[in-house]
């Protein structure tokens, strides 16, 4: 938003300079920075959406994580218990 922001007072600063801006000249510009605007909108809901989905992402991961540490830490009992039961044999 601000890069747009930037740009936009930077082309109107440029056509002030060069000369007197007629009204095209102004609508002109408008027309780009609104289309800039909508622009970065379209990008920051892009980011929005890819971020939620990291996020998701990211918890399933962690879910899959403690499953598989219980998993292990099932595995590990059970073989110890049955070491243990075989030394005592």
């Amino acid at each position: 938003m601000m890069k747009a922001t930037k740009l936009a007072v930077i082309l109107l600063s440029a056509g002030l300079t060069v000369g007197c801006a007629s009204k095209s000249d102004i609508t002109n510009l408008q027309t780009q920075i609104d289309g800039l605007k909508a622009e970065v909108s379209s990008v920051k809901s892009t980011a929005d959406e890819a971020l939620s989905s990291a996020q998701q992402a990211e918890g399933t991961a962690n879910k899959a994580l403690a499953t598989a540490n219980r998993t292990a830490s099932d595995v590990d009992a059970k073989l110890n218990a049955g070491f243990k039961h075989h030394q005592l044999k």
